[in-house]
């Protein structure tokens, strides 16, 4: 089945990388990302900007053009990025903002609200949160509306899921990725996600996992292959994250 990898991550040491809580990713380049998944269909995908490339651009502009026009890019912005700007990494592939507030490196979520907004009225990006679901009670009146919202890694928390479906109910997408990081069994949260809006869910692989419990690995597809029946699975592994990133 095509898979659209709706979350992954290219560390080039060519390029800046900043130590985060101590941490400093080891390499995992785009040609480590290509040899990895070649036993699989992987279409198309999402580079995402993590909490070490804090607002670097150059890195994730060299990944979208080796990796091909089907991959596009989730870039972290500083408020006052100018709207020139933005329309120029729109031009280069960057279709999403990330605010990481699980791990910093990103602007602070006090501007999620005006700058979500101003993305999306000027190069119609979604907003993407890599946020613990427990921490949503103090965001969720500004989560809810704003025009578009994705989740990163399930929500991570059990105490938090019925916090991340009241936000489904209201639109907002989630990423099923990051099943290592979890403390909960992804199949059960997301048959429940997928029960509320069946295009809310995309699959991601997470690569290349850094600091999760335990790292992506390919029978993570088989549970949602085995799981749901072929339209659902290939509305999560495919369909709901290319019409997502290429609406």
């Amino acid at each position: 089945m095509k898979i659209f990898d709706a979350h992954l991550h290219i560390i080039n040491p060519a390029f800046p990388l900043y130590e985060n809580q101590g941490f400093m990713p080891e390499p995992f380049t785009a040609d480590d990302y290509l040899r990895t998944v070649n036993s699989v269909d992987v279409v198309g995908g999402a580079i995402v900007s993590g909490s070490f490339q804090k607002f670097d651009q150059s890195y994730l502009i060299d990944a979208m053009q080796k990796l091909g026009k089907y991959f596009v890019g989730v870039t972290q912005l500083p408020f006052d990025t100018t709207d020139e700007a933005i329309l120029d990494l729109h031009q280069k592939g960057v279709r999403a903002l990330r605010f990481n507030v699980n791990r910093g490196g990103s602007e602070d979520v006090t501007r999620l609200d005006s700058f979500a907004k101003r993305v999306y009225e000027i190069a119609n990006w979604h907003t993407e949160l890599y946020i613990n679901a427990k921490d949503f009670p103090a965001i969720a009146p500004i989560i809810k509306q704003l025009p578009a919202v994705s989740i990163d890694h399930l929500g991570l928390s059990k105490v938090g899921l019925p916090n991340l479906l009241a936000l489904v109910e209201s639109g907002v997408r989630v990423k099923a990725t990051g099943f290592g990081r979890i403390d909960f069994d992804p199949v059960h949260a997301m048959k429940e996600i997928y029960a509320i809006n069946p295009d809310a869910l995309m699959f991601g692989t997470d690569l290349p996992s850094t600091r999760a419990k335990r790292p992506f690995q390919f029978s993570d597809i088989d549970l949602i292959e085995h799981h749901f029946d072929e339209q659902a699975a290939a509305k999560i592994l495919y369909q709901n994250a290319q019409n997502w990133y290429f609406k």
